[in-house]
């Protein structure tokens, strides 16, 4: 059976304050990168699946909406490539 390698990653929606983000870029300005503006804070999560592609497709795109993010304040997108067998 197929093993896939899922990279997945969820931002706040561009209308969404981010304080954390907000946070990060006033302790750049104290650390000398003033230059620095516009931080954004988000999660990266990686998930290892196997199964048939379309099957671990609809899994992958079921669990990013359901589980790993919140629709109403979040984007999502996610990749997926086929893992590299055991003893390759």
């Amino acid at each position: 059976m197929p093993t896939y390698h899922a990279k997945v990653f969820v931002t706040l929606k561009p209308s969404i304050l981010d304080p954390q983000g907000r946070t990060v870029e006033r302790a750049l300005s104290h650390l000398d990168h003033a230059n620095v503006a516009g931080v954004r804070v988000g999660k990266y999560i990686e998930l290892t699946l196997s199964g048939e592609q379309t099957a671990v497709e609809t899994q992958l795109a079921d669990i990013t909406r359901n589980v790993l993010s919140n629709p109403i304040m979040e984007d999502v997108r996610w990749e997926l490539e086929q893992a590299e067998p055991v003893g390759a």
